[in-house]
């Protein structure tokens, strides 16, 4: 089992403020009443809870996507928003913490990956030595290679760096990428920590963060790792 990174007293780092709302309630989705919005949820199977959820959205035209975005989740082969993408894409564009339960091919990845792009490229650029703006965190090499296939499609539209580091993958590579710089990183939890304690990439400037299936993390030990 890999140490944990040490505790970090974030009282000590002055952190830059950024932004992390992008949402803008659609017109067509402020109109509907409460019924409305209880029959939507019923109709694409959402159970949601939490304070004040957002409503979810019908289109993608919804989303107020930019056309660059709207031309990539089309050739990805999406028409209109899965259940899952209708309910937590808003929730995430607005900075909420979202916890997302779905099925296998439901389009969660997607889900947390179009509001990664949107916050990015809200973000300031990254600097000599930044750490990434977004990192996904998965348990498995094969999971976070899905994720990195699917990051690219999208990164490349915005010409934004991406990379992918796991255990079994060639170490050096990985590091010379991440000192490289790159906006998003897609790890498993142990070569997160490699990179980290070896300075090859650090966490300073990480505002949005993702853990892809968390509880298989948990099972595997790696829960004090994710105490921030």
């Amino acid at each position: 089992m890999i140490d944990p990174l040490p505790p970090v007293d974030h009282s000590t780092i002055n952190y830059s403020p950024f932004a992390k709302n992008f949402y803008v309630e659609h017109e067509d989705i402020s109109k509907l009443d409460d019924t409305k919005v209880a029959e939507l949820r019923e109709k694409l199977g959402i159970r949601v809870s939490g304070p004040s959820p957002l409503r979810p959205v019908c289109a993608f035209a919804h989303l107020r996507f930019d056309e660059p975005l709207l031309e990539a989740i089309r050739k990805a082969g999406f028409t209109k928003p899965t259940p899952i993408q209708a309910q937590a894409v808003p929730l995430a564009m607005a900075g909420r913490d979202v916890i997302g339960i779905g099925k296998t091919g439901s389009g969660k990845t997607a889900a947390f990956l179009w509001p990664a792009i949107i916050h990015i490229m809200d973000q300031p650029p990254l600097k000599l030595g930044d750490g990434p703006i977004c990192v996904i965190c998965a348990p498995t090499r094969e999971l976070a290679q899905q994720i990195y296939s699917e990051a690219k499609k999208l990164a490349r539209v915005y010409n934004l760096s991406v990379v992918c580091a796991y255990g079994g993958g060639s170490l050096w590579e990985q590091q010379k990428a991440c000192e490289a710089g790159c906006e998003i990183l897609i790890c498993t939890p142990g070569r997160l920590i490699d990179l980290v304690k070896k300075k090859s990439t650090n966490l300073r400037r990480v505002t949005y963060l993702v853990f892809d299936e968390a509880d298989k993390m948990f099972n595997l030990g790696f829960g004090k790792s994710f105490i921030l």
